[in-house]
């Protein structure tokens, strides 16, 4: 007999509800056919993330929690970009603004909420945003792009977030309180301003106590007007003084509405067979906007729905983590001093930390941490356990202890008595089942493999000794080693470690390095031994002999490998400029070389695809041109627009400036692949500000932009500064390169590089005249020694044997 399935519909795709439907699919695989709208465009994502997105730290496929196909697998009909507009409780449906109409037996609201935009006068001008979703990033990227200053309204943890993403991508950034510290809702003053002190470091500007009476500007805004009289100008003002619950729907459905939907403890509306989660419900008086409390509601819920025996939500205990780059903050419940509590406090300004715990009753209630955040998790647990501390007081203000972490004599009790719904990494929603299904049935058994499995401690890190704990108490003694990484597995010496000990020692072959520094793989790998290969010329570009065995097969074979074992070749075509002679040459040389397909590539070259790997050295000598190094760790293109040469907007000659940068830079190796290009005025029309080396002619000189993106991970450019000159530009990207070469890790291209090091280490490093020619200079004696590697391959019968016997040796594989 087939039993029908009921109908459960969900409205908002966002983290807290389908957060709930994987629970429900665990407890009731085959119970429901569930149906979800979502008024965004996207799966669903982690928009605790969004603020790396904003500093680059991730690209928006990173922060998605369940992608489509997930979606797909688990026959959940997904409607995104559908906004409901109607609840009908009497038919029990659902209807949305395009018309599509679900019923259902079950509904479930998790419509969130949204920013509270202040009533202010200009408040609906063009410019004035809050900091919520998606398309708030995009909106502050592509305005960062037109203009420079920025205000942000709110000191709060998520203005300040956004503050320090809009520092990120270049604008100048006023952040706006009505109180007298940052933070104030959960740090106490001292934390506040020691706070304050490091985000001012870092470039943050600071308006406090300060009540803002109008948006200036016409159409657009362009600052604010205070009520002392005082002013500050910002072309985006993004308001973060906090959330509303969305309830509007619930409300014109007759469902009872406070400042949030009203539910009971099993999150249960005052309407029949519908609930509510999230940031849009109230519970006892509450509503909750951290994701912790309504990951735990979820699970409540759905054990309440399918008739799982479970206790009811008694209301959560919330703590909070700063995502700011370089700033360690944590909070977590009372941190104020009030009556009946007692609070002890270190405070350490010559190394910027600061500690304060609150006990109340013998038990912890709160804690603030700044500067050194390491026993937040535990100090977190402890609050929510409600265990009495009474005399280990100052043992827990100077450090956690071992019964603290939950690993005392009696056998890790605190870890134990945890249920298995109760979340560990807040950032990705893992439990502590999730943690333990992981170690007991995936073989994960160090951190790193449960951090890969489950991606608890990705994020922020804040749960990584919650982690640690549970591997231990779920492993036992089967907990597998931790071992340093190294650049690979063959080593646990760093990137920073083989560089000095290569110079120290004067090392002068791949093998000599492995030896002296004992690889535990005397072949070394695919990954160590390009990496090797690259920083022994880098380091002595003169005497070092490159090994071609240790490059990459695309290198070795000078051209790109494509999915069927052929091969693409691509003559090198400075800045995109041709001429007939040439493309005649490349016409008749794939007519002889039967070559299936000529397209023009992204770089404005020509590439000759399905090349036969016998064919290459003749079709090279063919040719008669340089190598386009479509396939190497080096200069790839310059890519150019026609500039003032033949453009009524061009300020500058982009096409000259363009080859002349191909040219000086051709066959220098380096890291990873470099991209250039040179727009020849702000329009941008070459993409300058996507290539990890842009040059933006402007009125009177050029704007040299670094660490730009465009592939599966987009990242705009940081501007580096502006200059005058050719020659200038020339002594900039030379002296730029040259840092990134000797400072990068093999394979991190530019825009990775700068995320890890920041753009002040690389301002600071080019910033002194000497220094940028001292750059210079070892980058000219290495391209001096640089050769196009096809000219010797073509030029004598010799070379050409070695270039069989090349292909006859183990390749290095991508």
């Amino acid at each position: 007999m087939t039993t029908t399935k009921k109908k459960l519909v969900l409205i908002g795709n966002g983290m807290a509800g389908v957060r709930a439907i994987e629970h429900l699919l665990k407890l009731s695989p085959e119970g429901y056919d569930i149906t979800i709208f979502g008024s965004e465009p996207h799966p669903n994502y982690n928009r605790i993330m969004l603020s790396s997105v904003l500093v680059g730290g991730a690209d928006l496929q990173e922060i998605v929690i369940n992608d489509w196909e997930w979606y797909r697998e688990n026959n959940i009909t997904l409607h995104t970009g559908h906004k409901i507009t109607k609840i009908d409780t009497d038919r029990k449906k659902v209807i949305s603004h395009q018309g599509i109409e679900a019923a259902y037996d079950t509904l479930i609201i998790a419509t969130g909420s949204n920013p509270f935009m202040l009533p202010l006068p200009g408040a609906d001008k063009e410019g004035v945003i809050g900091f919520r979703d998606i398309k708030d990033c995009e909106i502050m990227m592509d305005t960062a792009k037109k203009y420079k200053k920025a205000v942000v309204i709110g000191g709060g943890l998520l203005g300040l977030e956004a503050a320090r993403g809009l520092l990120h991508l270049g604008m100048e950034v006023h952040v706006v309180h009505i109180h007298n510290h940052l933070m104030d809702r959960q740090l106490d003053e001292a934390a506040s301003r020691m706070l304050q002190r490091d985000l001012e470091a870092q470039g943050m500007q600071f308006l406090l106590n300060k009540h803002t009476a109008a948006i200036k500007g016409k159409r657009r805004a362009t600052g604010l007007a205070f009520t002392d009289g005082t002013e500050v100008d910002g072309d985006l003002v993004v308001m973060a003084v906090g959330i509303r619950p969305n309830v509007e729907l619930a409300r014109a459905a007759g469902i009872e509405v406070n400042r949030g939907i009203v539910i009971n403890d099993f999150m249960q509306t005052s309407v029949p067979d519908i609930y509510a989660v999230g940031e849009c419900a109230e519970h006892r008086g509450i509503s909750y906007g951290l994701v912790a409390p309504l990951y735990e509601q979820g699970a409540v819920m759905i054990k309440h729905l399918v008739g799982v025996e479970t206790a009811g939500y008694a209301g959560s205990v919330t703590s909070t983590k700063l995502k700011v780059s370089g700033v360690n903050v944590f909070s977590a419940g009372r941190f104020a001093d009030t009556p009946g509590t007692r609070a002890l406090k270190i405070q350490d300004d010559l190394a910027g930390t600061y500690k304060k715990i609150v006990i109340q009753d013998g038990k912890l209630v709160g804690a603030v941490l700044f500067g050194d955040t390491a026993d937040g998790a535990e100090l977190f647990a402890s609050i929510k356990s409600g265990e009495s501390i009474a005399g280990r007081e100052k043992e827990i203000l100077l450090g956690i202890s071992s019964d603290l972490l939950g690993q005392s004599s009696s056998g890790n009790s605190r870890l134990e008595s945890m249920s298995d719904d109760e979340i560990i990494c807040g950032c990705n929603g893992v439990s502590k089942g999730d943690i333990g299904d992981a170690v007991l049935n995936k073989g994960c058994n160090t951190v790193g493999a449960i951090k890969a499995c489950t991606k608890a401690s990705a994020s922020c890190g804040g749960c990584k000794p919650l982690v640690e704990g549970l591997l231990h108490l779920y492993a036992g003694d089967a907990v597998g080693e931790t071992v340093k990484e190294g650049i690979c597995g063959c080593t646990t010496h760093s990137r920073d470690e083989i560089v000095a000990e290569i110079t120290r020692m004067n090392l002068n072959s791949t093998k000599e390095v492995m030896n002296v520094l004992g690889w535990s793989n005397p072949e070394g790998c695919t990954k160590c031994r390009p990496a090797l290969n690259y920083y022994l010329g880098m380091i002595n570009p003169e005497e070092y002999v490159d090994e071609k065995e240790s490059r990459i097969t695309n290198e070795r074979f000078h051209g790109n490998i494509q999915k069927d074992g052929t091969y693409s070749v691509v003559p090198r075509i400075y800045g995109g400029v041709t001429s007939p002679a040439d493309l005649k040459r490349i016409a008749e040389v794939a007519e002889k070389y039967d070559v299936p397909m000529v397209k023009f590539t992204g770089g404005q070259r020509l590439d000759l695809l399905g090349v036969k790997k016998e064919d290459l050295p003749k079709m090279w000598a063919d040719l008669d041109m340089p190598s386009g190094h479509a396939y190497g760790k080096t200069l790839r293109t310059v890519k150019t627009c026609v500039g003032s040469t033949f453009c009524r907007f061009g300020t500058q000659d982009a096409i000259g400036m363009g080859i002349k940068l191909e040219k000086a830079f051709e066959g220098l190796n380096a890291p990873a692949k470099v991209k250039l290009a040179v727009s020849g005025c702000p329009r941008n029309c070459a993409e300058a500000t996507i290539k990890d080396f842009g040059v933006v002619a402007i009125d009177g000189g050029w704007e040299l932009h670094v660490g730009g993106n465009g592939g599966v991970k987009v990242r705009e450019t940081d501007l580096l500064c502006i200059v005058k000159t050719e020659d200038e530009v020339m002594e900039w990207s030379s002296a730029f390169l040259q840092l990134y070469r000797e400072n990068a890790q093999w394979n991190e291209r530019t825009a990775q590089w700068i995320e890890r090091v920041g753009l002040e280490y690389v301002k600071k490093g080019l910033e002194n005249p000497e220094d940028r020619l001292a750059l210079k200079s070892r980058i000219d004696k290495t391209l001096s020694l640089t050769t196009d590697p096809w000219k010797q391959i073509v030029e004598t019968d010799e070379l050409r044997k070695n270039f069989e016997q090349l292909n006859s040796a183990q390749p290095v594989q991508l």
